[in-house]
């Protein structure tokens, strides 16, 4: 009775294994950004999504699991020769991605060696048609070439390959010193080039500067020559006007009653005060021949006096 019921206990203890083992094998979780390749009797039969998804146990199996996130892919440092004949030491790395699980599984035995292989192979022909000093200046159009190659051929193995980045460009050691020594001499080229250029410029401002204060000087003296003629112009007339009415005034003063009595009397005070001043001049004494003669004298300038009234 006691065996009896051991075995059944285990017998109920191997069918809860079997229906556990079944049910395991039944249902399979596929992690968000995967997909599993199922074949079902050696032959592919579907690709699982994320999720829980069902399968026949014994009869399909997982063969293949791929993810679906962008990868990168170091390529391995290779020697490149250059259209001139230069090594280079290239290193770079790949960026692809997985887009056909069924094809990643089945089109190549190994999609990252072909892959990794082709950029290589891919990018010394690239380098080859460049020269040395193109290839720091080429970095986007080798990367475009490179991805260009590889995606064509990498979309028959499922895989997409986004971006190509060289990560480090390395000549030998003799190119870098005549690279550093031809840099050397095109800054100081272009040190000389600014150098004369700015004293270009100072002799170009110090030119400017000259011709436009001289212009300014010329503007002044220009401008204080005409004041200067302008106010010896109005005192000429101020003098000429002044002289004009002191004319008219003493003409005025002859005219009226007693006028030529004082014009006897000016004329005969400036003629002793001439002879007066023409004494003084000198240690000799000069003495007019008609010293006693002043009425006649005073006589003579009263007749050209009345003449020029009576012309008047």
């Amino acid at each position: 009775m006691f065996f009896e019921q051991f075995g059944s206990t285990i017998t109920a203890l191997v069918l809860l294994a079997v229906v556990f083992v079944f049910i395991i094998k039944t249902f399979k979780i596929v992690p968000q950004q995967h997909a599993w390749v199922v074949e079902r009797l050696g032959k592919y039969h579907a690709t699982l999504t994320p999720g829980l998804k069902p399968v026949i146990p014994f009869i399909d199996r997982v063969a293949y699991k791929h993810s679906l996130k962008e990868i990168p892919l170091d390529v391995p440092s290779q020697v490149c020769i250059t259209r001139d004949n230069t090594q280079l030491q290239v290193d770079g790395i790949l960026y692809f991605q997985v887009t056909d699980p069924m094809r990643a599984s089945y089109g190549s035995s190994n999609y990252i060696v072909a892959i990794t292989q082709l950029a290589q192979t891919t990018l010394r022909s690239v380098i080859g048609k460049l020269e040395l000093d193109k290839t720091f200046e080429e970095r986007d159009f080798i990367n475009h070439s490179v991805v260009g190659a590889i995606d064509e051929s990498a979309a028959n193995w499922g895989v997409k390959v986004l971006r190509y980045e060289i990560k480090d460009l390395t000549p030998p050691k003799e190119i870098l010193h005549a690279m550093q020594a031809q840099i050397t001499a095109e800054r100081e080229k272009r040190a000389l080039i600014a150098a004369s250029e700015g004293r270009k410029m100072e002799q170009i401002n110090i030119a400017t500067g000259e011709r436009e204060a001289a212009i300014a000087r010329s503007e002044g003296d220009k401008q204080a020559a005409i004041n200067n003629a302008q106010g010896q112009a109005a005192s000429i007339q101020a003098i000429a006007t002044a002289n004009a009415d002191a004319i008219q005034r003493v003409a005025a003063a002859i005219q009226s009653a007693g006028g030529m009595d004082a014009v006897q009397l000016k004329v005969a005070e400036q003629y002793i005060n001439a002879f007066g001043n023409l004494a003084k001049t000198n240690n000799t004494l000069i003495v007019p021949a008609n010293l006693g003669d002043v009425s006649g004298l005073i006589a003579t300038a009263m007749q050209v006096v009345k003449s020029q009234n009576t012309k008047a």
